[in-house]
């Protein structure tokens, strides 16, 4: 009988001993766990390369050796997560440096600008130089994205912009002119298969307020019209209330009346570098506000609003979130376009040559 205990007893404690095995192995398997969140933690907040230093973390993971049948006390353990964090930090930031440097001295022994530098450094953000000064913006996964694909655009021996699908051309030729182009042979224009206009028909003065026709409005509009082309208008402004705002949209309502306006009606949103411009301090969301009221009254009138900027417009006049509603017509001069959010127009040369046409103007690539 008490030999059957001592057995009993003795089986007892080689159970525990197991179980205590098996707890053991399941704190370490949750301490290495803990300690692989860790590094990955610190290195997602400190490093913005962190996805290719991955391998060598796991590597560095890889050589702790535990014990698996060993106990440790709190301290111990917190040691050995410190201690694998700090030595893990150090050998990315060793490493990441040195590749930094690296892309660094290559990019600019090949010439590449500053600004060209830092957007293909920071990937994930939109990257805006103005008056000496960058500006670093997140992507928002809340904004709607253009599709377009880089690698379709194609520009002919004339320098204009076409897109293709499946090998077939699917965007729009297109200008956009004001009294800077002085007399246009419309005739001349449609030979040269444009085949929509924006005409500019006035602006709000920058110092006084005063709204003004532009001077060859009227004539651009009807010489396009009268020769198959399609046409919009834009309106460049500087409204300091939506009483303006709506003023502006209600002077452009009236003065196309009479006119087939099919493309949308576009409200011009640009800095102005005259020191006294009257609209230099508005903020953005004052910017943003006067926007929609002038987009609304023209939606009203049964009309397309579109709003047209470039980077600095949209990324530091004015709130893109608040704007995600109304169409927009991006102006950028490059072989290819830097903007993730959604755009129809892209205004990609002010050098353009067309038939009819003296000097440079603005060439435009549309996608309906």
């Amino acid at each position: 009988m008490q030999e059957n205990h001592l057995q009993g007893k003795r089986s007892r404690k080689k159970r525990r001993r197991s179980e205590n095995s098996i707890l053991a192995g399941s704190i370490l398997l949750c301490i290495v766990t803990l300690t692989a969140v860790t590094i990955c933690l610190v290195m997602v907040f400190q490093y913005r390369a962190v996805q290719q230093r991955n391998t060598a973390v796991m590597n560095e993971l890889e050589a702790i050796r535990l014990d698996e049948e060993a106990t440790y006390t709190q301290a111990e353990v917190d040691a050995l997560i410190d201690n694998a964090v700090e030595e893990a930090r150090q050998k990315a930031e060793e490493e990441t440096g040195e590749a930094f440097l690296d892309q660094l001295r290559e990019r600019m022994t090949s010439g590449e600008g500053t600004t060209d530098m830092l957007r293909a450094f920071f990937a994930d953000e939109i990257v805006v130089a103005d008056a000496g000064q960058y500006y670093f913006f997140p992507i928002l996964e809340e904004l709607a994205k253009n599709t377009y694909d880089p690698e379709a655009f194609m520009a002919d021996g004339d320098g204009v912009m076409h897109y293709y699908e499946d090998g077939e051309r699917v965007s729009h030729k297109g200008i956009d002119v004001s009294k800077y182009q002085d007399e246009i042979n419309w005739e001349k224009v449609a030979s040269d298969e444009v085949e929509y206009a924006f005409i500019r028909l006035g602006i709000r003065g920058y110092t006084e307020g005063e709204i003004i026709e532009d001077e060859t409005f009227q004539d651009n509009i009807e010489g396009a019209l009268e020769n198959d082309i399609d046409v919009g208008v834009y309106f460049f402004t500087q409204a300091l209330s939506e009483e303006e705002a709506e003023e502006e949209a209600e002077y452009v309502i009236e003065s196309i009346s009479s006119y087939d306006v099919k493309y949308p009606i576009v409200l011009d949103v640009e800095a102005v570098t005259n020191s006294r411009a009257r609209g230099n301090d508005l903020s953005s969301e004052e910017r943003t506000r006067y926007c929609i009221a002038f987009c609304e009254k023209i939606k009203e009138a049964g009309y397309t609003p579109m709003i047209y900027g470039n980077l600095k417009t949209f990324m530091l006049m004015l709130d893109m979130e608040s704007l995600e509603d109304y169409d927009k017509w991006f102006a950028y001069y490059d072989d290819t376009y830097y903007f993730p959010y959604e755009f129809k127009i892209w205004q990609y040369t002010n050098k353009g040559k067309i038939a009819g046409i003296k000097g440079d103007v603005d060439l435009n690539i549309s996608f309906e």
